[in-house]
């Protein structure tokens, strides 16, 4: 099924599109409110920061988990219903961690978050299956705008909040936002049949026969799970080198690092009209060497504000723009399985998160910083080495 042919009626407009960026920025973004929060919550729950840090780790491994069992359905299942009552899960999830008593619970609820967050990954694929060909890199590039800038905007809004109103406010607040996003999602979006009408476990099993049958979906899969490690790693550890010497830094100011990754979210249409040219390859390296030189700079330079300030800019660059390139790429190989190509690709990716996560608060414990910042520089280092096993030229067959 070719979208640009069969379904005329559903292609996005500019505000159908922008609707759905926004939708996806609040979806994902409760994935992240805990991470400028680390260290508040290790005092208030009287735990080491490597406990703390399961807390990102269990919400990443939560988001794997709803991309392999419920992005599928977005194949099985009218997308609009499915989204809409994946969002009210996640509002009620929401509102289990703000009256979480324990590290435990909160550990917990964060997982079942995670799970029903992806509610994000729905979205896209619906997005990429409504544009045209022509136009799919620059649909993709602005849902993942809204995408990513909710990523980046959860911290500085979960620190400022936090510092006002105390931590349990920034999930009760986050469960108020779901709630008005269902009823929005489901007046606005337009209805859609089902792309496949096999049984959910041989939806299931299908996810792994496209991994086995397309080279392309393998490679960037490697890429993303590459870079998000990357930038879980740092952004699971860079907390505790702003709360302590020679920053003391409050969650407040820790969030509003955050805001420098704006540059990475903007550069989402740069990147997906690098692929509408046909320059993904040479993006590609570029943003996997934008990576490595990030670490290496604030590694070598950790006690310094501006190195610290450009290390962020060059990771958030480097990560979003080769995301971009990603999925622009793996949604021209199959129409008909978009949600599917989804599950295989961010399933990937998140447990690339999840493991850069928990390697770097482990790393954290033992080397500081240093330690955090190899685990990083060696994940961009060992993207720009993959890249030179590329064949020149990478095509898929036209949809």
């Amino acid at each position: 099924m070719n979208p640009s042919t069969d379904a005329p009626s559903l292609r996005p407009n500019d505000l159908l599109t922008f609707i759905m960026a926004l939708a996806c920025g609040v979806a994902v973004a409760n994935i992240y409110y805990a991470q400028p929060l680390l260290d508040t919550l290790a005092r208030y729950f009287d735990v080491g920061q490597g406990s703390a840090g399961v807390i990102i780790t269990m919400t990443q491994l939560g988001y794997a988990t709803g991309l392999i069992l419920l992005v599928p359905l977005g194949d099985l299942l009218e997308r609009r219903r499915l989204i809409t009552a994946m969002s009210v899960v996640t509002a009620l999830s929401l509102a289990g961690i703000a009256l979480s008593p324990t590290i435990e619970l909160f550990i917990v609820t964060a997982l079942a978050t995670g799970v029903t967050a992806v509610v994000a990954q729905v979205l896209v694929p619906f997005a990429a299956h409504m544009a045209s060909d022509a136009e799919r890199g620059r649909v993709v590039g602005r849902v993942m705008t809204g995408l990513l800038l909710g990523i980046l905007l959860a911290r500085v809004v979960s620190g400022s909040i936090a510092d006002l109103l105390g931590w349990r406010a920034v999930y009760w607040i986050a469960a108020g936002i779901m709630i008005l996003q269902t009823i929005m999602l489901a007046r606005l979006l337009p209805k859609e049949p089902a792309q496949s009408a096999m049984p959910y476990g041989r939806l299931l099993l299908s996810v792994l026969t496209l991994m086995r049958e397309e080279p392309l979906l393998r490679r960037r899969i490697f890429y993303g799970a590459l870079g998000f490690a990357a930038f879980s790693a740092f952004w699971t550890t860079i907390p505790f080198l702003l709360a302590q010497a020679p920053y003391h830094y409050p969650d407040s100011m820790i969030g509003l690092f955050g805001l420098l990754g704006v540059a990475g979210a903007l550069c989402a249409n740069f990147a997906g009209s690098l692929h509408d040219r046909g320059h993904s390859r040479s993006g590609t390296v570029l943003f996997q060497a934008m990576i490595g030189v990030s670490f290496v700079l604030m590694a070598v330079y950790a006690h310094s504000l501006a190195a610290i300030i450009l290390g962020i800019i060059l990771l958030d660059l480097g990560v979003q723009g080769n995301q971009i390139l990603n999925q622009s790429a793996i949604y021209q190989i199959r129409p008909d399985a978009r949600s599917r190509i989804t599950t295989a690709y961010m399933t990937c990716y998140f447990l690339g998160g999840a493991a850069g996560s928990a390697g770097a608060a482990y790393l954290y414990q033992f080397a500081g910083w240093s330690g955090a910042c190899a685990l990083g520089g060696t994940l961009g280092l060992t993207g720009v080495l993959f890249w030179l096993t590329e064949p020149p030229r990478q095509s898929v067959k036209p949809v």
